[in-house]
């Protein structure tokens, strides 16, 4: 069933809750559709990976389409695990642009360029704000955090880890990496304002490695920044976006993500409809 809610933000818009299909690995994008649907989430992002389904617009669809969720985001290949896939920076930002018209989205969540990547790296911001005009899509850049060798911050991102005061148009906020990095995401929301296009709503307890927790499970103050977004006219999407991957017995993964749900309708202010396992 489809969860049928009337969460407000403070222009009176419902705030969609959809499901990242990074939250199933290492089960496939099929799954996370099927997850979706059964829990009452109102939508799926896409993680392009190394899997073919999640590379195909057609494809996509299809389960789109059968299990009656629509795709609210595609996440660019601009992983480490994924440097492969759809080849060059530029063409994976493109190509991933390319596939949300094609799904009927207007979301692109990438990653800010490795330090190493320093063509693409210089021309950044320009870049994605032009590709983001050309395809009439918003291009929302996550914020990352810091690598620590030896106990040193070593400079992985380039402009910065941290979207705040970078020249971005849309950001994606995504509460397990400010927590590694040691960041207040209420503050930095609050700092971002309009600009923040995009929520990955999950935790993270700053114990340096990038958690994915439940939300309310670590630091962050995941609560109030929901409450903040749906008091202030939030005009994206929040998306779960946790680690189930540690799932231990059989329904333990649907468990940890249906709690994820009820913490974010909760928190938005919306009724709880089939956010939970019967």
């Amino acid at each position: 069933m489809t969860a049928d809610v009337e969460q407000q933000n403070g222009n009176g818009r419902r705030i969609p809750v959809a499901l990242s299909s990074a939250s199933v690995y290492p089960l496939s994008v099929h799954d996370a559709f099927a997850v979706a649907q059964d829990l009452g989430y109102d939508g799926v992002e896409v993680m392009v990976t190394n899997n073919a389904t999640s590379q195909n617009s057609d494809a996509v669809l299809q389960l789109s389409h059968r299990y009656q969720q629509p795709i609210v985001s595609i996440h660019a290949p601009t992983l480490l695990l994924t440097q492969q896939v759809w080849g060059s920076a530029w063409n994976k930002i493109e190509m991933s642009c390319r596939m949300a018209r094609d799904v009927g989205c207007n979301t692109v969540v990438v990653h800010p360029p490795f330090r190493w990547q320093s063509n693409y790296a210089e021309n950044f911001a320009a870049g994605v704000r032009e590709i983001a005009a050309m395809y009439q899509v918003h291009i929302a850049v996550e914020n990352m955090y810091p690598w620590r060798v030896r106990g040193r911050e070593a400079l992985a991102y380039l402009p910065h880890w941290d979207p705040v005061g970078q020249d971005y148009d849309d950001v994606t906020w995504d509460f397990s990496h400010a927590a590694t990095a040691g960041a207040d995401s209420l503050e930095a929301i609050r700092a971002l304002g309009s600009k923040l296009r995009h929520v990955h709503l999950t935790d993270g307890s700053g114990s340096g490695r990038d958690e994915h927790l439940i939300p309310g499970k670590g630091t962050q103050r995941c609560a109030q920044v929901l409450q903040h977004l749906a008091s202030n006219g939030f005009e994206g999407t929040v998306v779960a976006e946790i680690s189930t991957r540690r799932a231990k017995f059989a329904g333990q993964r649907e468990e940890w993500l249906a709690e994820t749900l009820r913490f974010a309708r909760q928190h938005l202010g919306a009724p709880l409809v089939n956010a939970g396992l019967s």
